[in-house]
């Protein structure tokens, strides 16, 4: 199509071919402002991730004050490898703790920490990408050691059934089986713990994920708590703890 037949010069509507030309002259003019904008752009999200982390690291240290915990910011990785026997500790790689506060709360020795782990997969072009993961992890050390047993959501075990090698165990609570994934290689250390009371507890607090294994009781999280809601799981851990038949710490 003849468009200087449509439009003749100097009337109507601009030449569309020269505007089109003007128009990609001009984001080529933009382009060095387009990469200056956006390293200015990487330049602020990394400034304002460092205060966030800064100040999540200031009122860690007033709590760990307050509670009589110790405090150390740095990465643990000694730290992962000894509690890697727990499912959620040992996906991906890289994995280290930090931000770890440590001590004694209401007689029981605790841990609890930020987490990360990194796992990969590669683009429609092949290239690989790295994405990491964050969350939070409470621990408390038992005086004896039991069989691994993991309650949590359907969710979670749904990605660590294979792994696990044994089935679901249902309770007399359809309730609480319906909302809850309990796994044991030990049936009667399950029912054990999951009697009336702590199934109750537990459908009233159905975003903890628990693990024990060996000497170890562990809440997991999907993400970093603030550190607001550290105080109130750190007293949910001890709850669970209080929740756990004396019995079983009597030789069972």
């Amino acid at each position: 199509m003849d468009y200087n037949s449509l439009w003749p010069e100097g009337k109507g509507m601009p030449l569309p071919r020269p505007a089109l030309a003007d128009a990609l002259s001009q984001v080529e003019d933009m382009g060095p402002f387009i990469v200056v904008g956006f390293i200015a752009l990487m330049i602020v999200v990394g400034v304002l991730g460092y205060i966030s982390a800064q100040k999540r690291r200031e009122a860690m240290v007033a709590l760990a004050a307050r509670l009589g915990l110790r405090f150390a910011p740095a990465k643990d990785w000694d730290l992962a490898r000894r509690y890697s026997f727990l499912d959620k500790l040992r996906a991906g790689s890289n994995r280290y703790a930090f931000n770890t506060l440590t001590g004694t709360y209401q007689g029981h020795e605790v841990a609890l920490f930020d987490y990360h782990y990194e796992t990969h997969s590669s683009n429609s072009k092949g290239h690989r990408q790295t994405h990491h993961h964050y969350f939070s992890c409470f621990l408390l050390h038992l005086p004896m050691s039991f069989p691994e047993l993991v309650i949590a959501k359907e969710g979670f075990l749904s990605r660590i059934a294979q792994a696990v090698g044994y089935d679901d165990i249902d309770f007399e609570s359809h309730e609480f089986s319906r909302r809850f994934c309990v796994r044991s290689p030990d049936k009667k250390f399950a029912y054990d713990v999951c009697h009336a009371r702590m199934m109750e507890y537990l459908l009233a607090n159905d975003d903890l994920t628990i693990e024990i294994e060996g000497d170890v009781l562990a809440i997991t999280f999907s993400s970093r708590l603030d550190p607001e809601r550290i105080e109130p799981n750190l007293n949910r851990l001890v709850a669970l703890r209080g929740l756990m038949p004396e019995y079983l710490f009597s030789g069972r």
